[in-house]
């Protein structure tokens, strides 16, 4: 088709105007389905699989996935990861303490409410919000929402963090954040970080394996029922909490990464050893520069977790009969002599003996079976069966 352009200026800048339009509302219209296509309508829904084949819905970009993610042989997670990177770091999830099998469903249903149910059809999980929903959305921000049809967010899995929290998330008073059993058992463990509703920001040990509160081993400077709100700025990479004015009370992590999260994908965890730690990971080879292309710690807290943890009660950094050391920000358990791992794939669950206990009755038949272990550095604080003072070495022997 041959199209003939009139000579004349004015009727040419007309012309012009109308492909100017016809492009402005091209790209709307492609927006638009790019934007619709990137949203769950009600009645979708996933299904575990050894495959992982059609079992996530992604972000836009790509970068955050949000479906099932299978731990070994014992089962799936509801989760949500970083998915364009090698390491699919989970950063979310909805069943940590009850995994799911093959053939287990996730469904937006028709009526709104986000249900998962096992293979049997049993419910496990579910979220239902107030107000109607019309669809769901896995943003880039690393946020899974269930949304209105006013398209403001109705919830989100940014609401309710398991152990991690990522840039432009916000933590309000009462929320917790739960660390890990192990490096692969996604179940609740043993350490919490918290903004109390009195306004206290906390890492707490808990009274495993209820979540109940132990002792604090790491709390800030801010006074009692100051604290409002933890920040996790996206532009800077900081972490700090602040009052009700917006006025900043501490500055949880003050390194900074880079200018943007552009350059670093960013999240900060309470790890499974207690630690808090703000990791990097830069999304391509020219951003690395001193960062290796994997995840680097940033920062983290407290700086010594084995001379933090003194509580009266509890196992302390390590289990029980087991002792710590700290070095390069990582915490190391280890038994004394005499004593191995009860379960070598969880060292916090403490020693066991390796020989027959001594018998207080019969302690002169026995006396040959002991001896005393010099440990160089090493104490069991608030642990002591007694204390003598002004004795020898060989009198305690």
């Amino acid at each position: 088709m041959n199209f003939v352009f009139p000579r004349n200026t004015q009727n040419m800048a007309l012309v012009s105007q109308f492909f100017l339009y016809f492009l402005i509302l091209l790209l709307l219209l492609v927006l638009t389905i790019a934007q619709t296509n990137s949203n769950i309508t009600l009645g979708s829904s996933l299904t575990a699989s050894n495959d992982n084949s059609g079992s996530s819905w992604v972000s836009p970009s790509g970068e955050f996935a949000f479906g099932f993610w299978q731990i070994g042989d014992q089962g799936f997670l509801l989760a949500i990861w970083f998915d364009k990177i090698p390491e699919k770091t989970i950063v979310w999830s909805a069943n940590r303490d009850e995994l799911v099998q093959r053939g287990s469903k996730v469904e937006l249903t028709a009526d709104g409410p986000l249900v998962l149910r096992d293979a049997t059809g049993r419910q496990i999980w579910n979220i239902a919000p107030g107000g109607e929903v019309a669809y769901g959305a896995m943003l880039d921000t690393g946020n899974f929402v269930l949304a209105g049809r006013d398209s403001v967010n109705l919830w989100g899995s940014f609401d309710m963090p398991t152990y991690t929290i990522l840039p432009t998330q916000m933590m309000n008073q009462g929320t917790k954040l739960i660390g890990r059993i192990s490096s692969s058992n996604y179940s609740s463990g043993r350490f919490m970080f918290t903004l109390q509703t009195n306004g206290n920001l906390l890492l707490y040990t808990t009274k495993y394996p209820t979540l109940e509160v132990n002792y604090a081993y790491w709390p800030t400077q801010s006074s009692i029922g100051s604290g409002f709100q933890v920040i996790f700025n996206q532009l800077t990479g900081y972490i700090y909490l602040i009052a009700r004015n917006g006025s900043i009370l501490n500055e949880v992590f003050s390194i900074k990464a880079s200018n943007s999260t552009e350059d670093f994908y960013q999240r900060a965890i309470v790890d499974y050893d207690g630690v808090f730690r703000q990791y990097v990971y830069p999304k391509r080879n020219s951003s690395a520069g001193k960062w290796s292309m994997g995840w680097s710690t940033l920062s983290f807290i407290p700086s010594n977790i084995c001379l933090t943890t003194e509580g009266v009660t509890g196992s302390g950094a390590c289990g029980f009969n087991s002792y710590c050391s700290f070095e390069d920000d990582r915490k190391n358990c280890q038994c004394p002599h005499g004593y191995t791992f009860i379960d070598p794939e969880d060292v916090m669950k403490g020693c066991k003996q390796n020989f027959v206990p001594q018998s207080c009755d019969k302690a002169s038949e026995e006396m040959n079976l002991f001896e005393f272990r010099e440990m160089i550095n090493t104490d069991w604080p608030l642990s002591d069966y007694e204390d003598y003072k002004a004795q020898s070495e060989d009198w305690c022997r």
